[in-house]
């Protein structure tokens, strides 16, 4: 049975030295500045020691309030739109679905993974709670107060989910217990499901089944990295950091052992160097533990060690989103594919006609993350331009419209007879 027609087309080539990909040697954090003595673990904020007094919106402040969890939180942008909280919208879609929370120190995250803004080089030149994570800002709010708006609410909360990231600091795992416990005294996980995106560095597996039994439903570990190597340069030894895979691993293996199959997950971070073949081949190697992977597009953050490098090319993201989809929701198996001698997928394994479909249906195109009320293979996390500005959407955090799956179609090689993409056509002004 013949599938594609015959090979995927690669037309452009927007990733490092002209390639449609980037290419492991191209994607090299550069090396952290030593941090002033008097900028180490939040010294300036814990120096001037101001109060918190409600609600920290971002804004680059020397002296940022003093505010610690569990008693206080922060949020993204997006959840904190939807809270009212903040003013704005969201182009395309109303805010959010799911109720990011993060956990806050002054001094911060402890860990220095190179392509995230909330990395510890960053003291000397922006506090924690300043910091942008996934291209917005997180103000900083009571706990208290998150969880009396959500209950006030009942039934009729827009959030399908909320989810507590865990940062690297010592307080974090004893932390995210008194959060989780907070929320759930108050709110029913029936009502709002609670996932975790964990730190695995400073856990253990009694602290995984700690966790489930206090009512989170899913757990995630953030791997990010595709391969051990790309994990060492970016995220371990490589960029002075403490995390490591052996260990990341160790504790997505405790999280399938105590959460069950369907309810654990690792987030993938494509486009920093691996090849489609890695990222993919670890696909089906969570999907075989009876896990899922959320996927995430490469963008430069500003303030990381890799804002200099260039975004994943959308063609390359966007046959890895494809694959992807087939693998954790259609049963495909990654060797049903093939690859070309640079591991860019060249058949994604099934008939073209079911491919069209899939693609014409958009789902494989949406944020993925962890599941909301309407079905499986449509994630609650929908991450609005966390990985992209609205204006070259990588994920779409609504359903592609028709002009959006003509721009995908062409930036797949794979436009329809007699509907070219017009540059600009899906944006609405």
């Amino acid at each position: 049975m013949s599938c594609l027609k015959p090979e995927i087309a690669f037309p452009s080539a927007t990733g490092a030295n002209g390639l449609d990909y980037n290419a492991s040697l191209d994607m090299v954090p550069r090396a952290p500045n030593p941090t002033p003595r008097d900028a180490k673990n939040g010294a300036r904020v814990k120096h001037a020691n101001v109060p918190p007094a409600g609600v920290y919106l971002p804004n680059n402040n020397r002296l940022t309030p003093h505010m610690r969890s569990p008693e206080y939180v922060q949020l993204s942008t997006a959840a904190a739109i939807t809270l009212g909280i903040m003013p704005g919208k969201m182009h395309g879609c109303s805010c959010t679905r799911c109720l990011n929370l993060l956990l806050t120190y002054p001094e911060g995250c402890r860990a220095n993974c190179a392509y995230c803004g909330l990395a510890r080089h960053r003291e000397a030149d922006r506090d924690y709670a300043d910091r942008n994570f996934i291209r917005v800002d997180w103000p900083a709010v009571p706990m208290a107060q998150i969880i009396e708006k959500v209950a006030a609410d009942g039934e009729n909360t827009p959030f399908h989910r909320m989810c507590i990231s865990m940062i690297t600091h010592p307080n974090s795992d004893a932390d995210t217990i008194t959060v989780l416990k907070a929320w759930t005294d108050r709110i029913a996980p029936a009502t709002v499901p609670v996932s975790i995106l964990s730190n695995p560095t400073t856990m253990s597996r009694s602290d995984v089944k700690q966790l489930h039994g206090l009512g989170a439903d899913i757990f995630t570990v953030a791997l990010d990295a595709a391969t051990p190597e790309i994990f060492d340069r970016t995220r371990g030894k490589g960029v002075q950091s403490p995390h490591s895979w052996a260990k990341y691993w160790e504790i997505l293996e405790d999280a399938r052992d105590i959460f069950g199959r369907e309810k654990f997950g690792a987030h993938i971070i494509v486009g920093m160097g691996e090849t489609e073949h890695d990222i993919l081949t670890l696909v089906q190697r969570l999907v075989d533990m009876g896990g899922h992977s959320h996927m995430f597009c490469f963008f430069p953050e500003k303030g990381s060690l890799m804002d200099h490098l260039p975004a994943t090319p959308r063609d390359q993201w966007r046959r890895v989103q494809v694959a992807r989809y087939l693998i954790d929701y259609r049963g495909v198996r990654v060797d049903q594919m093939r690859f070309d001698e640079a591991g860019r997928v060249k058949d994604f394994g099934i008939p073209n006609a079911e491919l069209q479909t899939i693609i014409d249906q958009g789902l494989a195109f949406r944020t993925s993350g962890c599941p909301g009320k309407f079905r499986e293979d449509l994630s609650a996390c929908d991450r609005p331009y966390g990985d992209s500005p609205p204006s070259n959407i990588a994920s779409y955090p609504f359903q592609p419209r028709p002009a959006d799956l003509r721009k995908i179609r062409h930036q797949l090689g794979m436009e329809k007879p007699g509907e070219a993409y017009v540059e600009g056509e899906e944006i609405e002004v």
